[in-house]
């Protein structure tokens, strides 16, 4: 199977910064962008130029120093939001304009108090006026999640004629189930006159949790860019995980996807980003969590030391992790205790072994975890006895 290119938009500078608490100033953006395009990343949305003077700063910034990702500002379907957004990327080497409109009937009566001609006419004028500017542009349906699908065609097959490059189809509220994206995707893919003139674009929010199964579902159904951030940050509940999207399609060769990003640094990046956002990644985040390889029962203690793939999919040094832990609780089983043992430099027999089990056990029901500390500490009890 000839492998496919899934291109890989991040938004951790744009959507990502829209976490209350995680403001970057122009230096931390930059910094970042080049961190993302060390990873890979094809797309990098270095932020919405015309809502303050310094986000317009930090795109013309980031569009200077960045050689080889494409540099995406967002807009509005406004004329001056796309003229300054053109300003702001008029030195990057690959500029992306990316303008919408909201697409779903909620949008159209609450947000934008207009009828679905209108919304129509306003995208197209807004692709057109992108592209005197730049050759790539790409448009968002917002809300397309819960947009009636013949619209959502209509308005898709209108924004290619006029010049799209890209079609965002965003499930701007988390709404939608896995095949239900899917379901969407397929139909723009086959209903859409022009489509094959434009790439499709998933770009997924987590109000459900779905955020990273849907994108996933829409490149099964067609798409082929996700728009993800690192850590999955994002409004409300975040967005799609990057580090989860490279990772499930590095370990799904079947799909025949392949992205640009070096998994060994994932975790890196993920690091630099909670420290530089002051936002903490849970220990449970897949991929780039503290616990993402930490094995505490000792069921799976036990097939984890016999063999790493019994309860591992993914090796720790894929995503720049060091090792796998093995952590000692009240739950942790013989097998563990004495690989911890034999770490420390003590070879204990089976029978000692045994004999410390039951002292583990004491301490282990005492704490939430057991320190090497307290290891050395049962070590030396044994050989005092």
């Amino acid at each position: 199977m000839a492998e496919e290119k899934i291109y890989i938009f991040d938004t951790t500078l744009r959507d990502g910064e829209q976490v209350p608490g995680c403001k970057l100033n122009n230096q931390e953006k930059t910094k970042l962008a080049l961190k993302l395009e060390e990873l890979g990343v094809d797309i990098i949305e270095a932020g919405f130029p015309i809502s303050s003077p310094g986000d317009f700063q930090s795109v013309e910034e980031i569009s200077t120093v960045i050689k080889n990702a494409t540099v995406c500002g967002l807009t509005r379907a406004v004329q001056k939001d796309i003229e300054v957004a053109a300003e702001a990327l008029k030195k990057a080497v690959r500029p992306r304009i990316h303008t919408g409109i909201g697409a779903s009937d909620n949008h159209i009566k609450y947000k934008f108090n207009t009828t679905r001609e209108n919304i129509i006419e306003r995208a197209v004028a807004a692709v057109k006026l992108a592209r005197n500017f730049v050759p790539d542009v790409e448009f968002y349906a917002e809300d397309a999640g819960r947009a009636d699908l013949v619209f959502l065609a209509q308005l898709i097959e209108a924004v290619i004629a006029a010049g799209a490059t890209v079609v965002n189809i965003p499930d701007t509220t988390g709404f939608c189930l896995p095949h239900q994206y899917a379901e969407k995707i397929s139909y723009l893919v086959n209903n859409v006159k022009g489509i094959e003139n434009a790439i499709i674009s998933c770009h997924c929010h987590n109000d459900l949790g779905l955020a990273t199964a849907n994108s996933l579902a829409g490149a099964i159904a067609g798409a082929r860019q996700i728009e993800c951030t690192i850590n999955g940050l994002g409004e409300r509940a975040g967005n799609t995980s990057l580090e989860e999207v490279a990772m499930a399609i590095k370990k799904h060769p079947e799909t025949g996807f392949t992205t640009s990003i070096d998994s060994t640094k994932l975790l890196d990046l993920s690091k630099l980003v909670s420290d530089t956002m002051r936002m903490p990644v849970q220990p449970n985040k897949a991929i780039v969590g503290d616990n993402a390889f930490s094995h505490s029962s000792g069921i799976h203690q036990d097939g984890f030391l016999k063999e790493a793939t019994t309860y591992e999919i993914i090796d720790p040094r894929e995503v720049g992790a060091d090792v796998s832990k093995i952590v000692l609780t009240a739950r942790s089983g013989r097998s563990a205790l004495a690989f911890r043992f034999r770490k420390l430099g003590f070879d204990f027999t089976r029978d000692e072994v045994d004999e410390l089990y039951a002292k583990f056990l004491e301490v282990a029901d005492a704490k939430k975890e057991v320190s090497d500390e307290d290891l050395q500490e049962l070590a030396v009890s044994l050989k005092t006895v």
